[in-house]
């Protein structure tokens, strides 16, 4: 975990993030709600970990990046990044624990037999989520 220390007075956005062009239209989008709301950014990257290669778990390389983008932003900022529970919990319990003001995720397109056999993570949260849920899509204004 990555973070600044201060806490920022009006709670946090959270961002389920992925190093894709998903994940980087969801984090442009709660960067843009966050500084418009003088919130934090908490930033949740996480894998099941049941395959071998999971592409939208980030490597080091792309924590580190990351990390610098969010200390540009000049904005409070926390990256949490775990492995091995549900991705959707994940990004729910740390909303949860920071008291989120709002949660941002992006789509992506599935098929419907990919939808039926995996379930998706961006429906959990929409469903679940006990404050406003934001979902983007890469080519997508912001705030």
């Amino acid at each position: 975990m990555t973070t600044d220390e201060t806490s920022p007075a009006d709670g946090w956005v959270v961002v389920a993030w992925t190093p894709d062009e998903f994940g980087d239209a969801a984090l442009e989008h709660g960067i843009a709600w966050a500084r418009e709301g003088g919130r934090g950014v908490a930033v949740v990257n996480g894998t099941r970990g049941d395959a071998l290669v999971d592409e939208r778990f980030a490597a080091p390389a792309g924590l580190a990046d990351l990390a610098e983008r969010l200390r540009g932003t000049g904005l409070p900022h926390v990256v949490r990044q775990e492995m091995g529970r549900d991705v959707a919990e994940q990004v729910l319990d740390v909303a949860a624990e920071l008291d989120a003001r709002l949660v941002v995720v992006g789509l992506r397109h599935r098929s419907p037999v990919g939808k039926l056999l995996m379930g998706s993570v961006a429906q959990r949260i929409l469903l679940t989520a006990t404050c406003p849920v934001l979902a983007v899509k890469p080519g997508g204004r912001t705030a």
